[in-house]
Formats: structure tokens, C-alpha cells, sequence
């Protein structure tokens, strides 16, 4: 990829959200997507030691383990991640890149994985929907707790039809800020780890939704063991907090409804 209600667990104890500390200059919303998962343990442990929640788009990605992120394998790890509080969202449940608007209000994706991997498939705002919700029956197989109302489209690709859908589907959209691209997915060749740190901690601000992977393939050298933990501790010294997109003023009120 490129630049691109809750049922059992109501029982478990979740972390709740720490109040605003009052020299907080502005707030940073981390969100992570799925990918190899190559991080996903990394990513948890850094999280949990800063007391950070954040946010969660779940697809069915092949991981390094060998398996799918939504295996029953995952279960243990995405029930920990509900216990502390994190916001979970759906990212398609094959990871399907929209292409373009089709005809006759279809619209037209590339999945990931599935059946139709790799091939153009045309969709009606009712099969869109049912990739959004199938993450949420299988999430909710999995850790006895539903999705949260918010979802992200794979490379962050939309159109006005495509968002009417997740919309009418009980989603709503999240994409990142600018300054929140991390630039994880790119070659760590030409962008490496050092170059795009300094830039996050350079231009993000008070507001920004940063969008993080979990492991990406193609590159070399990952981007979260070297940036995730120096990125939280730097944007912690300028006068930031963080939060989930629970507590961003654009998506609170999904959360309410």
C-alpha cells in the first residue's frame, strides 16, 4: 500500500481515559492499522508503558506469523487491547482499496486478500457494508465486544459515494491529518527512520491523527521499534497528550449515539 456495543467483555476492567493534565498545549491521536503485525506486540507494550490509548482499524491482513490478524490466534491480544481502553474500528475485512465510483451507484475495489485478491471487484453500498460489519462479527468472535462506530478505508482512498456508505453502514470515516503520515509504508531507503521522525516531531500539532501500521512487508527496516517510542517521548516534552478518536471533537458524538 501506498502513502496511502459491547457484549462480554462490559465484565473486564478498562482502563479509563486520563484527564487532560492541565499544561497540555494540544492533543495527538495515534491510530494504528493492521499489516504483517510484525510490530503488534512492540506497538502494545509501548502503548501500555506510556499509558496512551489510541486507536485500532482491524482488517484480515496476512501476518509474519503465518496466520491472519483476525485468527483466532489474535484473540488474546485484541481482548487486551479492549481492556485498555483502545478505540477499534473496522479496516474492511479484505483490506479492499477502493479504485473508483462504478456504475449503476456500484463501486469498484481491489482487495488484499479473500477470494478476490488482487482482482477488480464491483460492490453495491450494501456488500461495502457487509465487508465493514463482517470485521465486527468476527471481532466480536473473538473478544466477546463489538467495533467501535468508526472505520478507515484502505489507503485512506474515498469518494463522496464511497462515505455515504460507510455513513448509511453506521461508520464513520477517519483518515489522518497531513502531518500525521509517518511514512512507515515507504522504502526506508529513500526515507529513513531518522528523516521521518524528525519530520513528525517537527510538524505535528495539537489535533493531528497520526496513522501508524502495524508492519508493513516491503519495508526493511521497521519503522516502530526505531520511531515509536522517541516520537511519544518527544511530542510528551513539547506539551502533548494523546487520545483516542473517542475524544476528538469531530468523532465524539458518533461515540454517543
Amino acid at each position: 500500500m501506498k502513502f496511502t456495543a459491547a457484549l462480554t467483555l462490559l465484565a473486564l476492567a478498562v482502563t479509563p481515559a486520563a484527564p487532560a493534565a492541565a499544561h497540555c498545549k494540544g492533543t495527538v491521536y495515534l491510530t494504528f492499522d493492521t499489516g504483517s503485525q510484525s510490530q503488534a506486540e512492540l506497538i502494545a507494550d509501548t502503548l501500555k508503558r506510556h499509558h496512551i490509548q489510541a486507536s485500532f482499524f482491524l482488517a484480515n491482513e496476512k501476518t509474519v506469523r503465518g496466520d491472519y490478524s483476525l485468527d483466532p490466534a489474535w484473540s488474546a491480544f485484541w481482548k487486551a487491547r479492549v481492556a485498555e481502553g483502545h478505540v477499534i474500528g473496522s479496516h474492511t475485512f479484505d483490506h479492499a482499496v477502493f479504485v473508483r465510483d462504478g456504475a449503476d451507484g456500484q463501486l469498484v475495489f481491489k482487495p488484499g486478500f479473500g477470494e478476490s485478491a488482487g482482482k477488480q471487484v464491483s460492490w453495491t453500498a450494501r456488500q461495502y457494508c457487509e465487508q465493514l460489519q463482517r470485521v465486527d462479527q468476527r471481532f466480536a468472535e473473538l473478544t466477546g465486544r463489538h467495533l467501535d462506530p468508526v472505520w478507515r478505508a484502505p489507503a485512506g482512498r474515498t469518494s463522496p459515494r464511497l462515505l455515504e456508505a460507510g455513513r448509511a453502514c453506521g461508520y464513520a470515516h477517519v483518515g489522518w491529518t497531513p502531518a500525521g503520515f509517518s511514512g512507515d509504508e515507504l522504502s526506508s531507503e529513500k526515507y529513513p527512520n531518522t528523516v521521518l521522525l524528525q519530520k513528525s516531531l517537527r510538524t505535528l500539532k495539537g489535533g493531528d491523527i497520526v496513522l501508524i501500521h502495524m508492519g508493513i512487508w516491503s519495508r526493511k527496516d521497521p519503522w516502530a521499534p526505531a520511531n515509536l517510542e522517541p516520537l511519544i517521548s518527544g511530542l510528551e516534552q513539547k506539551g502533548m497528550c494523546f487520545a483516542t478518536l473517542r475524544e476528538h471533537p469531530d468523532y465524539a458524538s458518533v461515540f454517543k449515539k
